[in-house]
């Protein structure tokens, strides 16, 4: 099924068809001429090695399946065992999953339910209502979660790609109809904490586009970028597209405002098309425009100002505006190295950390499983990180690497952006932690995203990417950091 399966877009890709040798059939012997009748055969004055000698006194008929083929190959065709493996396009037979990835994605998830069991408990026993309220909702989110999961683990990646452009059209339209006016009942926009992250449609649960709009933009450019092959590191006909595409994401998102997520949306962008072969002076000439963006924003926002000088002084406001800064601090330092125990995050006099099962779960974790606690989450973040490259690297096309690319440097850099606002590395800007922190929409999503990557780890090569790797890709040669899968391999290819 998968071997004989075709996308409209791989038309142009390189096909061929694989006969091994153990799959010719021989021609059959003549039964009527007996060993002494048959003529015999001049001694040749030169023997050629590299042909048996099978092979140059009896004729090989070539079988119809095994010739190379044009347009939609026959399914029949395809099983034929006689004819050999026929390979259309990059895919590969399908194995097992990343079991370490899925594994690492799975304890986050579970130590995300647990946090904020312990982060709203407290505070539910004292307003006098049950301390599963909360936790029962994140609970229910993170088994649909899994599911989801599972289901993008077993769906052929390939097919959101015909999804692509729909997708990212959808994200748009929702990211204007947050920013947009309100209608009640069947469109209102919510706002919390003076930013307007939130969208409820109807009767529908209250869900962020933001989220979906990564992912939307995640599969939509590694499907463009896989489609403009070499002409990426042109100006003109990548550069300025992709920089338009970009900016519009992240103005809209700016619009809410929503500064930590469009960070995470031009990083992850960057880096895939740094992978996919843009030249670095190109995207060198950007940067001074998002700095210059960025400042803007900041400028024009007095309360990102306050965010800024209280980066640079924590200690300046500490019951004031650098209040929340200073108890994520100090819940990190009164946690220890061992940290006070699962539900005792209540520092002394009463003190908790604003938002503790949102953005500043990191401190929660902190607290109560002390740095021991902190740095096991930091390890699985790294796994995350190191099997979602190996994915990338050993992906059947370009676009599966670029795909698993693109998920694993959102992921990686979101976390790494809410745990450095929490250690204040960086101003402080509203970003959930990846499976930990509370929001169904994010864990849903984040976890659709897992699957993805799962599923093209199901045809990634396991012996490692060096089997297939062209071995003159680099950046010298302009050439994106992936696999060349797909292409003839002069190793089983009879033709060459």
């Amino acid at each position: 099924m998968m071997e004989a399966l075709r996308f409209p877009w791989e038309e142009d890709d390189d096909r061929h068809e694989v006969a091994p040798s153990a799959f010719r059939p021989r021609a059959k012997r003549r039964s009527g001429l007996s060993q002494a009748s048959r003529p015999q055969r001049k001694p040749s004055a030169r023997r050629r090695p590299s042909v048996s000698r099978t092979a140059a006194t009896m004729p090989i008929e070539e079988p119809v399946a095994t010739r190379t083929t044009t347009g939609h190959a026959s399914r029949e065709a395809a099983r034929d065992p006689t004819a050999g493996r026929v390979v259309k396009g990059p895919q590969r037979e399908r194995h097992e999953p990343d079991y370490m990835l899925m594994a690492a994605a799975v304890a986050l998830s579970a130590l995300g339910v647990l946090m904020v069991y312990s982060s709203t408990g407290y505070e539910a026993g004292r307003a006098g209502g049950s301390v599963f309220d909360e936790v029962s909702e994140q609970l229910v989110w993170g088994l649909l979660g899994g599911l989801v999961l599972v289901l993008m683990m077993r769906i052929d990646y390939r097919y959101w790609r015909t999804f692509s452009i729909l997708g990212i059209a959808v994200a748009v339209v929702l990211l204007v109809l947050v920013v947009g006016p309100s209608i009640p009942p069947l469109l209102q926009p919510l706002e919390v904490n003076g930013a307007t992250r939130w969208l409820k449609i109807g009767g529908l649960p209250s869900f962020q586009p933001t989220e979906f709009a990564k992912l939307a933009l995640v599969v939509f450019l590694a499907h463009w970028l896989a489609r403009k092959g070499t002409d990426v590191r042109s100006f003109r006909r990548s550069l300025i597209p992709f920089v338009l595409l970009v900016a519009v994401f992240a103005g809209l998102i700016l619009l809410e405002p929503d500064l930590g997520t469009t960070g995470v949306i031009v990083l992850t962008a960057f880096a895939m098309i740094f992978v996919a072969g843009g030249r670095i002076w190109q995207l060198a000439m950007v940067v001074p425009l998002g700095v210059a963006a960025v400042a803007a924003v900041v400028l024009m926002k007095p309360y990102m100002l306050q965010r800024v000088a209280i980066f640079l002084d924590p200690l300046a406001d500490s019951t004031g505006a650098g209040f929340q800064t200073f108890r994520s601090i100090y819940s990190l330092a009164y946690g220890g190295i061992t940290g006070k125990g699962l539900g005792f995050s209540q520092q002394p006099a009463g003190w908790s950390v604003p938002a503790a099962e949102n953005d500043f779960i990191f401190a929660v974790v902190g607290q109560e499983f002390g740095f021991v606690g902190g740095m096991v989450v930091i390890g699985l973040f790294l796994v995350l990180a190191w099997r979602g490259i190996r994915v990338a690297m050993n992906a059947p096309d370009t676009f599966g690497g670029l795909l698993a690319l693109g998920i694993t440097a959102w992921l990686v850099f979101q976390a790494f952006i809410n745990i450095a606002v929490v250690v204040s590395l960086i101003p402080m800007t509203g970003m959930p932690l990846p499976f930990l922190s509370k929001g169904g929409t994010s864990l849903v999503v984040v976890l659709a995203a897992v699957g993805i990557l799962l599923s093209i780890s199901r045809e990634s090569v396991t012996r490692g990417a060096s089997a297939h790797e062209d071995p003159h890709r680099s950046r010298g040669h302009r050439r994106p950091h992936l696999s060349r899968s797909g292409r003839r391999d002069p190793t089983t290819d009879p033709t060459t």
